[in-house]
């Protein structure tokens, strides 16, 4: 039996099964960031029969359903625990639940291999539908997937996401309502259709089709053996299998291996129908400068123009054009006037200050500052680092960066999680699964959680500084990459383990299509804002109620020694904390709304502060999951205590140096 915490329509003690779905897929395609981003849940250890492995089993958030993750596997064949695990947990008996489908997760990197996968579970007779995920790291191969033909072709619903980020996953949890089950695509040898027929005829009613039974049980599979003497008898399995002896003219083995050749045949086939894949590039000098990228001499002049291009992109052109165009020309000059026109007939000041109150009113610090500065800011980021991915340029960085990482106790894969921290930290931190050893995940979601400015963050940062002389932005991202290097050092010489080579698959430089960077830049900021704004809100909210009953006014009182006399900011500095520690972009842009009340020095200082600080609410949860309590712990306190001894640092040292950044 298994219960989700969480979750009460989970109570397996319910008189009513409720229904589970099985995410299937191969090994690191993204089962368990799907898993994790559907359920939102602590999961529940489930014990498979027969088996020491343990599945993963939660409540999905929207709908009830009961979620379980499977280890990766290569075929329905596969021998090994983890595989037969995944395997017999589509036939597991007295479970708690119903099963009602089987979610594939495939890899848009090598479809192909995730579509076998799909005819061979397509043989259960289960509603399925299909989950493309990595979507985003198709394009930099040159990759292209007619999605809609592949759904019409294996006859079943199919998403397309980045699980990591959370990009598509929204749009599975409602179609697992209507999943359908895939139509009959295989032929197998004459003499493994008879036997197939046979059993159909015998095994009336089952729960699971009788021809994936019959297929598993003329490869001899243990797990189907125990389910049909389950289900149907000991007898009928003796006959099932002095028949299966009959029709099998070879080992299992050589079964396997055929009828494995016959799902990669016509998998291959329907990818050959649905996937493009541009060649690369002829031109020499695309070949010459991708080595020109990876070479110290001239990787690091390129490395540098291209994050000044960014800053130009992203700081100028996305943190004043654009939002000056959106928030001041239409929130400033347009609706917010309106808006607080529109609620001055609301009697009571209490309700109409919550709403429109300039400081701490939801609509001007909630919904029109996440819209109006983070909203555009976040859409040139999207699309500048969208670029660099497409483009096949961040492998090439990770090879440049190597022998700088392995310094900080990393090597250059270390540079795809950090990279992406300036994206967003929650997420970073789960990809720093992909580094190999324990030594390596800990300093990189130290340094995350440490150093690494999420996307809009840096969006309120570059619209804050932008007011100010270059200095002051050479000051914080100074900073900044100086602490992520000296404290990825000295991490390297206290965590005791050993170093791992970089081995990097290198795909070649390519020209990304406008048309697939735009409208991923715009999926991924929707996804964001719409996760975001309520977040906004919910602070606004709290804070206001905060101050309104005295609490900031106590708070600032109480922390004055700190924001005061150690740092230097005013007593207002307490709610853009606070802010931050809900959502980082959320204090920034506090920050943003109070600029007036500071000096560029105290903002510095204060962005700095924030920078430091943990990252949210969010990325500490995730934390806790992936590295546990005492590590968390740690780095948590690390942190807030670094940040407080950083900030006055800078605040005195500028004091004393006479440094104003005006």
């Amino acid at each position: 039996m298994t219960t989700c915490n969480k979750c009460n329509t989970c109570d397996a003690s319910s008189p009513h099964k409720i229904s589970r779905v099985v995410i299937v897929g191969n090994l690191n395609v993204g089962k368990t960031s799907l898993f994790a981003r559907l359920t939102g849940t602590e999961a529940q250890s489930l014990n498979v029969p027969g088996s020491t492995v343990s599945l993963q089993a939660a409540c999905m958030k929207q709908s009830g359903q009961m979620v379980y993750d499977t280890p990766g596997t290569y075929s329905v064949f596969a021998k090994n625990d983890d595989e037969v695990a995944s395997r017999d947990a589509l036939l597991m008996a007295h479970a708690p639940t119903e099963l009602t489908g089987i979610l594939l997760v495939a890899d848009a990197k090598n479809l192909k291999r995730s579509v076998a996968m799909g005819l061979q579970y397509g043989e259960y007779g289960l509603p399925m539908m299909m989950v493309i995920n990595m979507i985003d790291e198709a394009p930099p191969r040159g990759i292209q997937i007619d999605v809609p033909k592949l759904s019409e072709l294996l006859g079943i619903e199919i998403v397309t996401t980045v699980a990591r980020e959370g990009f598509g996953v929204q749009e599975v949890a409602p179609l697992l309502s209507v999943m359908r089950i895939p139509p009959r695509l295989m032929t197998y040898p004459p003499r493994v259709e008879q036997f197939i027929s046979l059993v159909e005829k015998l095994l009336q009613p089952s729960p699971i089709s009788p021809r994936i039974l019959g297929v598993l049980l003329f490869a001899e599979d243990h797990g189907v053996e125990e389910f049909v003497k389950r289900e149907f008898g000991p007898g009928m399995l003796d006959q099932l299998k002095d028949l299966a002896s009959d029709f099998r003219r070879e080992e299992p083995s050589q079964i396997t291996a055929t009828l494995s050749n016959l799902y990669l045949k016509k998998a291959e086939q329907i990818a050959g129908n649905v996937v493009t894949v541009d060649p690369p590039p002829a031109h020499p000098f695309a070949r010459k400068l991708g080595d020109w990228c990876v070479q110290y001499h001239t990787g690091i002049p390129i490395a540098l123009l291209i994050l000044f291009g960014m800053y130009l992109f992203v700081g100028s052109f996305g943190a004043v054009f654009l939002v000056d165009l959106i928030e001041k020309g239409l929130f400033k000059g347009f609706i917010i006037p309106l808006v607080t026109k529109l609620v001055q007939p609301i009697p009571i000041a209490f309700f109409r200050d919550l709403l429109v109150d300039p400081n701490f009113g939801v609509l001007p610090t909630g919904v029109f500052l996440a819209l109006g500065i983070v909203g555009p800011v976040i859409f040139c980021f999207y699309l500048a680092f969208g670029l660099l991915e497409d483009s096949g340029y961040l492998p090439r960085l990770s090879i440049l960066l190597n022998r700088t990482f392995r310094k900080m106790g990393l090597n250059g894969k270390g540079v795809v999680p950090l990279t992406m921290g300036f994206s967003c930290v929650t997420m970073a931190i789960l990809t720093t699964r992909i580094l190999d050893t324990k030594k390596e995940k800990n300093i990189a979601s130290f340094l995350l959680f440490l150093a690494v400015p999420c996307a809009p963050l840096i969006a309120v940062m570059l619209t804050i500084l932008d007011r100010m002389p270059f200095i002051a932005t050479l000051t914080v991202f100074g900073c900044i990459a100086i602490q992520i290097f000296a404290a990825g050092v000295l991490a390297n010489k206290i965590l005791p383990g050993e170093h791992t080579p970089l081995l990097l698959e290198i795909p070649p430089l390519r020209v990304p299509k406008p048309r697939l960077l735009l409208r991923s830049a715009a999926q991924k900021t929707y996804y964001f804002m719409k996760e975001a704004v309520p977040v906004f809100v919910l602070a606004s909210v709290l804070v206001f109620v905060f101050q309104r009953v005295g609490g900031l006014q106590l708070m600032g009182h109480v922390l004055r020694p700190v924001t005061s006399s150690l740092l230097g900011l005013p007593e207002d500095s307490v709610q853009v904390f606070l802010k931050t520690i809900v959502r980082r972009e959320n204090g920034a842009a506090e920050l943003l709304n109070l600029s007036e009340h500071y000096t560029n020095l105290q903002s510095v200082v204060c962005l700095l502060v924030m920078t430091f600080m943990i990252p949210c609410f969010n990325s500490t949860m995730v934390l806790y999951k992936e590295r546990g309590g005492r590590i968390t712990s740690v780095i948590v306190v690390a942190v807030m205590m670094w940040a407080i001894i950083l900030g006055t640092f800078v605040n005195h040292f500028c004091t004393w140096a006479g440094i104003t950044f005006s």
